[in-house]
């Protein structure tokens, strides 16, 4: 049995409600200099990426408390791009949670230019994310899917819109 439960198909609306609470947190963390915030969201995109949206406090929260109260129709969209995406957002959680430690320990300039590199980073693509539907990490996906990096069958949803559609009419 696998671990991973990541949804072949998710609800745009609600990832874009999850990339607001993620905005909402890193841009807490780079105006006030709470640092620690990064740590809070590592772990929550680490989760999200490896098991799924289910492991993701804040995915839960947006689920069980935010999306619920959104009249917005759901958008089915394909999951992969979604959970490529939450991958790249670990990858810079993690790495600015490093550079915090980093800096911490020693006074870095160079771990302190990381950190906030890499927290306007997490500032800039929720934010692309939530207010206009731009996933960086999904188009991202797509240029690799495009040039082969990652084979078609990696996500098939995301080669048949029609599937998608389908999707939409059922749910409506």
């Amino acid at each position: 049995m696998s671990l991973s439960r990541f949804p072949s198909i998710v609800d745009d609306v609600t990832v874009r409600l999850i990339a607001g609470v993620v905005l909402l947190l890193s841009a807490t963390a780079l105006g006030t200099q709470q640092w620690w915030l990064l740590a809070v969201l590592a772990v929550d995109f680490s989760l999200r990426a490896a098991l799924g949206p289910h492991a993701s406090p804040v995915a839960r929260l947006v689920q069980h408390w935010v999306r619920p109260h959104v009249t917005a129709t759901p958008r089915p969209t394909a999951g992969t791009p979604k959970r490529f995406a939450a991958a790249i957002g670990a990858v810079l959680t993690v790495t600015a949670t490093a550079a915090w430690l980093v800096q911490l320990a020693s006074g870095s300039g160079a771990a302190f230019a990381v950190l906030v590199g890499s927290t306007v980073v997490m500032v800039v693509f929720p934010a692309l994310e939530s207010l206009l539907g731009i996933c960086v990490g999904c188009v991202l996906f797509g240029q690799l899917m495009r040039i082969g990096v990652v084979p078609e069958e990696i996500c098939l949803d995301c080669a048949d819109i029609t599937r998608r559609a389908a999707l939409r009419t059922a749910s409506s």
